[in-house]
Order: structure tokens, then sequence, then C-alpha cells
């Protein structure tokens, strides 16, 4: 079926060759047409101009005057796939207790470890497919889902087919990371490399033989894994095919950002502890730097150095780390009102770091992130507004009025 969206107040981040990212100064510059049409077919974006230069019928037409035309979000960094959730450790997070501290009490990710243990494969499923939906409506189009709270073979592979199954029911486009390194599970207390050796020898090779993971991950931190532990999974992810993307300076200056740029990570994420030497990795690399304001902001943390980073020449991607204990939110459009209100970042610039470049870090790049010709057909459609600058500034507002992916309308009611 044809769709063609008609007075477009602004149609926003086009262009008419996909580039795969924007840097440094570059992210101030969002380019959008006023008065504009947009043109889909099947699953496709196949034109899109000013209103007066549009020629085109179709089979269903929408008028869109006085709103605004968005690529969907991409969100390069979620662990969506979870079991339960995990609101008394918020309780104990606002009585003082810090990210370390809970873990070492056995909660954090060996609580949702647990909680997933114990939970059917249906069960996750069903869960996790609310959580699509919800995203799905909050204007996300394409998204990033990680392993990692199995941390045993037979749970880390149930999380993966769980993934799969998403992949298959939903019309969004979702990537797989494996994430098996992303705490030591309790019985390997004192013995963390033996756990690195059952990620090496039993996991990577099973995930690999079901092509379950498009992409490798490690928690690369202060309390969790090694630079050496990051570098012997890195190796053995690579003779599958399964590129790196790495957790990384949440907690402390740990040498995971020079570690992912050395393994040519398609990014490294949190980045909270970056100074000069990080920076300098990262400049003239392969490897996008993602932000996860929301970690940040429901921890409280410090604010990683997001405008020192642009004014470097790096580019930034902004994801959610969507997840039961540090980001219990898969809203992008709090995650761009973050990144204003906190990193000080401008409205163009979370545009860009919420479309095109977490479409690169996610190796989506050629096609999501952007309209373009031949890109899929992934749009969100916003009430009437101002202008995009109004989305980050109303924080907690649901502006978006339709979506479509895959060139369909998706029911808004739930």
């Amino acid at each position: 079926m044809s769709i063609l969206i008609k007075n477009i107040k602004q149609l926003i981040q086009v262009e008419d060759e996909s580039v795969r990212w924007v840097a440094g100064s570059d992210m101030s510059k969002l380019p959008l047409l006023k008065d504009a049409f947009l043109l889909l077919d099947k699953d496709e974006i196949v034109d899109f101009g000013l209103m007066k230069d549009c020629k085109y019928s179709a089979d269903m037409e929408i008028d869109a005057a006085g709103k605004l035309v968005f690529p969907s979000y991409c969100d390069s960094h979620t662990h969506l796939v979870y079991a339960g959730s995990r609101e008394i450790e918020y309780i104990d997070k606002i009585k003082g207790l810090s990210y370390e501290e809970i873990a070492k009490r056995g909660g954090g990710i060996l609580n949702s470890s647990k909680l997933l243990h114990d939970t059917s494969e249906d069960e996750l499923f069903e869960q996790s497919f609310k959580r699509i939906q919800e995203i799905i409506r909050l204007g996300t189009g394409a998204v990033e889902i990680k392993s990692g709270y199995g941390l045993n073979p037979q749970d880390e592979i149930k999380m993966l087919r769980v993934i799969r199954r998403l992949q298959e029911a939903s019309p969004i486009t979702i990537v797989s990371t494996f994430l098996g390194a992303h705490a030591v599970p309790a019985e390997y207390k004192g013995r963390q490399s033996d756990y690195v050796d059952m990620v090496i020898n039993e996991m990577i090779p099973q995930i690999a033989s079901e092509g379950l993971a498009d992409y490798i991950d490690v928690f690369c931190d202060k309390g969790f894994f090694t630079v050496e532990d990051t570098e012997r999974i890195l190796m053995a992810g690579m003779k599958y095919g399964l590129r790196a993307k790495i957790h990384a300076n949440e907690l402390d200056f740990s040498g995971g950002i020079q570690t992912g740029v050395k393994y040519n990570a398609l990014s490294v994420d949190h980045l909270e502890f970056t100074g000069d030497e990080e920076i300098t990795s990262l400049l003239d690399s392969e490897t996008m730097p993602t932000l996860l304001p929301g970690a940040a902001f429901f921890l409280g943390m410090i604010d990683p150095p997001a405008r020192k980073m642009i004014q470097a020449g790096l580019p930034l991607a902004l994801a959610s780390d969507f997840n039961p204990g540090s980001s219990p939110s898969g809203n992008m459009s709090f995650i761009a009102s973050l990144g204003c209100i906190k990193l000080r970042l401008l409205p163009e610039e979370v545009f860009n770091a919420t479309t095109k470049n977490t479409a690169y870090a996610m190796g989506l790049d050629a096609t999501h992130g952007s309209i373009c010709k031949g890109k899929k057909a992934n749009i969100f459609i916003t009430k009437e507004i101002p202008g995009y600058e109004f989305i980050p500034y109303s924080f907690g507002s649901n502006l978006i009025e339709q979506v479509i992916l895959e060139g369909k309308i998706i029911p808004m009611s739930r």
C-alpha cells in the first residue's frame, strides 16, 4: 500500500544521499523541509519534497497540517528482555545504597538473573512483547536488545531465542547482542577466569551455530570484567563474525573505551568517565560513542562530558539503556529531553544522536535513521506542535500521534 503524507509542517532529518553519521559541529545541523510531503510505498520511502512540487496520489493520504514527521528513533542499547521488575532496589537507592552496594548484596544483575532463570521462555516473551509494543508507540522503529541476565548457557540462549521470536512477531527492526559477560555469577565468585572460559568455550560457539546474535558485548568496568577478560571474549567472538559493542567506563576509568577502539567495536556505551585519553582514542575510529543519560539520571551518577566530546569532533549517539535496574524506560523522547537538560546538548544534536547516529551504532545506517529515498518507511507523526524543539522541551509529554513501521500504520490504542 502507498501512503502520501501531505502538508507536513516540518519534515525532519532529510537527506538526498545517506551519510553514515554526523560528528562535531555538524551535529548542530538538522536538515528539514517546511510545508513538505512524504511518499511511502510498501516498506520504503519513495520520495519527499516541498508540497508545492507534489504531483503524487496514493492508496491512502494523511493530512499532517501543523504536525511534524520524523524518522523513527533508533535505540541502540537496551536490555528489554527481562523477567519481573526491581522496584525494591529502587527504594534501596532512594535510601542511599549505591549500585555497587546493591550488587554486592545479590541485587542488580544477579537478581534479574535469578528471576529470568525461574521464568519460562513463553512468559519471558509475553513480558518483553508488551515492552516492544510500548516503545513502538513512543516512536522507536529500530532497537538493539542484549542478553546478559542468563549468565549460564541455557538461560543466555533462552534470552536470545526470545529476541528472535520478537524479531519474527513485531514490525520493529531488532538487532540482537550476546552479553554473557554482563556480571560474574555468584557460583563463580573468586573464579572469574573460569566463567570467562565458559563464555568463550560453551556459549559463543552454540550461539553462533544457531545464528542467535548479531553482536557481542562485555561489561568492561570496575567490579565487573577486566580489559584482559574483555579482550579474550572479543577475540573469541570475532572468530565467529560477532563484532563488538562494549559497556565501558560507567563506574570508573576502566580502559574499556580504548579496548573497544582497539577491537573496532561498533560502539562503546555509557562513558560517564571519559577523559582526554579516551576522547583521543575515539577520534578517527569507526566506534560510535554512545551515552545513556537515562541510567546516569536514574542512578544519580555523574554525567558524561558530552559537550567536550562534540567540541573535540566526535559523533555522539543517545540510547535508552531500557532495563529493570538502572533505566526502566524506553521512552526516547525523554532521552532526548535528558540530552538537553542534563548533557546540555542542543535539540538538533539530540535528534541527530537518537536517529542517524544510533542507526549507525546498530549497523543500520544504510536503511534507518533519516528520511532518504530507499530507506525503510519507519516514521512517526507528531501532534500539532510549534517545532522540533518542543519535544525535548516538553519532557514527559507523549507528543506522538501516529506511527508507521515498514510502511504500515501501527494502532496506537492498547
